[in-house]
């Protein structure tokens, strides 16, 4: 049966809709829960929750710099997971992280551990395809949904076996690079939804390089949705505070909602 993150998304597709999801980094400010529900009523359909790691190899300058705050502030995978437990942001959670955090924490003791925290999903983007198995064993036993991402260079077999073994939503990388804001979107954020449309009735969600609202509506055209990351965090580094995150949320609801 579809998890949360799954059926949130389905719902929006089916509704006619694109969806929403926005990434806040976990441990960046007194009020980072505070903006995760402020997110979730500004339209967020999931929002996906970073646990900061020291060498967060897809991350840009951006979500870099918030996981170097989050950490000097004391943040760890357990103080985030604690937290997130009292959020009740009313749609579905997902935690964004690298393997070596669950590989660490033991796998199946890491998937208990989101479960018991209200989490839906997890992102692994360290993880590759064919070294999964151990992984979503232990999420699958669970009721977590694994989120795998669909790079632009992958062969349309390949696509075929990660969209096979994905839950939730197949997480489609827009560019060959770390995530950020650029001044456009690129070619291949389009190409690659196509072509994940093509081999899965997955939602298809296209992230990496999604920073602004039109460049949200150009690259959810051929699929189902957008992941936001770099947009929402410079917005938390720069002080905004809940409310002006949940404004730039807003911001992509409404240009969504209007193509």
């Amino acid at each position: 049966m579809p998890g949360p993150v799954e059926t949130a998304l389905r719902n929006r597709r089916a509704a006619g809709g694109k969806a929403l999801v926005a990434y806040v980094t976990g441990g960046l400010g007194d009020d980072w829960t505070d903006t995760v529900r402020a997110v979730a009523d500004a339209g967020a359909d999931v929002i996906e929750i970073g646990v900061p790691f020291s060498d967060p190899v897809m991350d840009g300058p951006t979500i870099q710099a918030a996981n170097d705050r989050a950490l000097a502030s004391g943040a760890t995978p357990t103080s985030i997971l604690d937290q997130v437990r009292g959020i009740d942001a009313g749609v579905p959670l997902a935690v964004m992280t690298y393997y070596n955090i669950a590989f660490r924490a033991g796998l199946e003791r890491f998937a208990a551990s989101l479960v018991d925290a209200g989490v839906s999903g997890c992102i692994l983007p360290d993880l590759p395809l064919e070294e999964t198995g151990p992984w979503v064993e232990a999420a699958d036993d669970v009721g977590i949904e694994t989120i795998l991402l669909a790079a632009p260079t992958a062969s349309d077999e390949r696509l075929s076996r990660v969209c096979a073994r994905s839950r939730g939503f197949v997480y489609g990388v827009g560019l060959l690079g770390v995530t950020g804001v650029r001044a456009e979107l690129a070619a291949s954020a389009s190409i690659i939804a196509a072509r994940l449309k093509q081999v899965t009735d997955l939602p298809v969600l296209v992230g990496v390089g999604v920073g602004t609202p039109g460049q949200a509506v150009e690259a959810s055209a051929a699929g189902d949705g957008v992941v936001v990351g770099s947009a929402v965090v410079q917005r938390m580094l720069d002080g905004a505070g809940p409310a002006g995150v949940a404004e730039l949320v807003a911001e992509f609801r409404a240009a969504l909602d209007a193509s």
